[in-house]
Formats: structure tokens, sequence, C-alpha cells
């Protein structure tokens, strides 16, 4: 049955989504911006592990855990070298930052590697696997293994760990993390580092999908972006189901639509929502105490 196959393509698109999303949400619960350089990150991802495989032999492991630390050591130069020294800037300056990284990043790599579109060998051959009338590559089984495992991982680090409590104080009250003894610079730093190493792996498990090249991460980027404001910019469940939602209304209006129109839903969905309900589907609305 169709309509099974474009459920199960829009899962394994949104699952994607819901991992930039979730990295986005991350940087923003720390710092109050929007990380618009965080598709570059994901665009990363994937370049560097083609690279570390053709130029440096690298097995394919190895080639993913470097292209994850390398992309993670990118996020960290441009916190500390971008961000952090702006520290009473206004967050559109600090938006104009990332957007100016962003374009830095998308120029360097096309200067280092070139525009041409390259593709990254499945992890577990293309053999397609039957799903009742469906079918799914072995990849997309990849991309739901990682994406649930990510889930629990956040969800751990953020309630059962010290460090990812010091992150969520920092999201909730900046100064009152501060004066009890939390270094905020050093969970904006740690966001940085986590939001990198997640986009950097999203864009790695998708790439043998959609293949690569130096200005993918705009398209991805941005409705990670999307995904994340459906949730409510929270790091949490919310952000996962927008991005599957997003993922599945995408692939049913490209297969019962028209392909022209899979970018155009996505922006569609974002604007509905920022007019009717800005706070996210899966968000309360907030009162503020006075």
């Amino acid at each position: 049955m169709e309509l099974l196959q474009f459920v199960i393509s829009g899962l394994a698109t949104g699952s994607i989504y819901a991992l930039i999303g979730l990295s986005f949400a991350i940087i923003f619960n720390s710092t109050g911006i929007i990380n618009f350089a965080q598709g570059e990150f994901v665009m990363l991802g994937g370049v560097l592990t083609i690279c570390a495989i053709t130029l440096l032999k690298l097995p394919l492991l190895a080639a993913i855990l470097a292209a994850v630390a390398g992309t993670t050591l990118v996020g960290i130069i441009f916190e500390r070298f971008a961000i952090r020294p702006l520290k009473n800037a206004t967050p559109l300056s600090l938006i104009i930052i990332t957007i100016g990284a962003s374009i830095l990043i998308r120029g360097v790599v096309m200067l280092l590697f070139g525009k041409d579109t390259q593709a990254l060998p499945a992890f577990s051959g293309t053999t397609p696997i039957e799903v009742g009338s469906a079918t799914l590559l072995p990849q997309h089984l990849w991309i739901f293994g990682v994406t649930i495992l990510v889930i629990i991982g956040s969800r751990l680090f953020f309630h059962h760990t010290i460090t990812g409590k010091a992150m969520r104080a920092c999201s909730f009250n900046r100064r009152a993390a501060s004066l009890v003894g939390i270094s905020v610079w050093r969970m904006v730093l740690l966001s940085f580092v986590i939001s990198s190493a997640l986009g950097s792996l999203a864009g790695v498990i998708i790439a043998p999908l959609t293949m690569t090249a130096y200005d993918v991460g705009v398209m991805l980027g941005l409705k990670g972006f999307c995904a994340a404001i459906m949730g409510g910019m929270g790091s949490g469940l919310g952000t996962v189901l927008g991005g599957l939602i997003l993922g599945i209304l995408e692939s049913l209006g490209a297969g019962l639509l028209s392909s022209g129109y899979k970018d155009a839903i996505a922006f569609f969905i974002l604007l509905l929502i920022l007019f009717v309900r800005p706070q996210g589907l899966f968000k309360k609305g907030e009162t503020e105490r006075v």
C-alpha cells in the first residue's frame, strides 16, 4: 500500500528533523538564541565522513567518529571566538552572527571539497526489507535506532546527571544558576558541543540516502528549526514529535500531491504554527509571576 510506504519514508526523514530540532533546542535553552549555523553542522557530518574515508582511508566507524569529533571542534571554535566575546549582545545580533557563520562554513567547505554531490556508503547494504506491503532500507533502521538512542540518552543526561540539571537550570534562569555556583558559560560551551555532535550525527546517518554536498545543510537546518518550533523549542519529546509529524506530512504531500510541494509544506506548517500557536503544539503557554 502506497500510504504505508509514505509513512515509513516520512518517519525516517522526520527522525532526522527531530535530531536537528533537538540540537536547535539545546542551544536555544542555554543561550536564548537560534543557531542558524546548525544546518552546516549537519552538512559537515556527512562531508567529513566521506573525506575521512576517501582521503584518510579510515574504516566507516572510525570515519564517523572522526567526523563527529571534527564537527564538534568547529562548534567549540564557533562558541569560543564568535559567541562568547559578545557577552552583552542582543539576541538579534547573535542570530546575525550565526547566519554569518553558516555562510562562512558553507563557503570554506565549497572551496576545500568542491560543489559536487557525494555519496556515503550505506551502513548495512541496500537490500530492501519488506514490511507488509511496503519496503524500507537497512539505512532506515539505522536512522530509527540512532534517533531512539539519542532520545533516551538526552533524557537520562538532562534529568539524571548533575551537568544536565545544571544546563536545565541555566535555561530556566541564568542569573540564579550563576548565583548558586554554576558556570553559565561552561554550560553554553557544552550546549554547542552537544548540538554540533548531534547535528553531525544526523548528517552522517542521512548521507547514504540523500547524499551530501556543501549546500545541503541549509534546507535540513530550516526543517529542523521547523520541528523545534512545532515542539515548542523544548529539548524533549515535543521536538521529536514535531519532527516526526513534519516528516510524515512532507512525505504524504510529496507522494499524494507533488514532489514540488515537499519543501513548501514545511514552511507552510511553520507559518501556520507561528500564527495559531506560537508556543508550539506540545508546550503549554507560560504565565509570568509578578
